[in-house]
């Protein structure tokens, strides 16, 4: 008896210090409710200044529409002491003059290794559903240091389910093993 309470006791402990948890997962929408998504396998990379990603969506003419995740670490001011933390992301979506609750609706803790996947609902940052149009979903990855990768997709959301085309681009000359960090990228328009 002595033994199982202490081991309830310490179950209760782990609970409430966050012990065992999952990351914090940003509120997506169901499969039925997004217009796009975007999956990719994520391999977690050791050290500093790596594992930083961001998935966000563009209109056709290069305005920032909406974030879909970005990993805490940047959002919450790293990118003020590592410049090279997705910066293209951190410029594009006007992350210095977002509030702390916008930045908290949109970021949490760097994922372990995994398959992950984002999906967007075809809504702007204000949730106000966007026009029919052309989009680019977008995801930048630090791999390690000021090595970057960024992926790009056009998206048209509206007009049925497709498998569209994901260019990569590399910044700088991650060795190989770095650029393991992210690959496999998959985008589909759900509708």
């Amino acid at each position: 008896m002595k033994r199982f309470l202490v081991f309830f006791m310490l179950l209760i402990a782990m609970g409430l210090m966050g012990c065992g948890r999952s990351a914090a997962v940003v509120a997506q929408p169901t499969e039925a409710d997004a217009v796009a998504e975007l999956s990719f396998s994520f391999t977690r990379q050791s050290g500093t200044a790596s594992n930083q990603f961001a998935v966000w969506v563009e209109d056709a003419q290069g305005r920032y529409v909406k974030t879909l995740y970005a990993t805490r670490f940047t959002a919450d001011g790293g990118w003020k002491r590592r410049e090279t933390s997705i910066p293209l992301w951190v410029n594009r979506s006007g992350l210095a003059d977002m509030t702390k609750p916008e930045i908290d609706g949109l970021t949490g803790a760097t994922p372990g290794t995994g398959t992950l996947v984002y999906r967007w609902d075809g809504t702007n940052s204000r949730n106000t559903t966007v026009p029919t149009g052309d989009y680019v979903i977008f995801l930048e990855g630090t791999l390690r240091g000021a090595n970057q990768v960024i992926y790009r997709s056009v998206i048209r959301p509206g007009q049925g389910p497709a498998t569209p085309e994901v260019t990569v681009e590399y910044i700088g000359s991650p060795p190989g093993n770095e650029r393991s960090m992210i690959s496999a990228v998959m985008v589909r328009t759900l509708q």
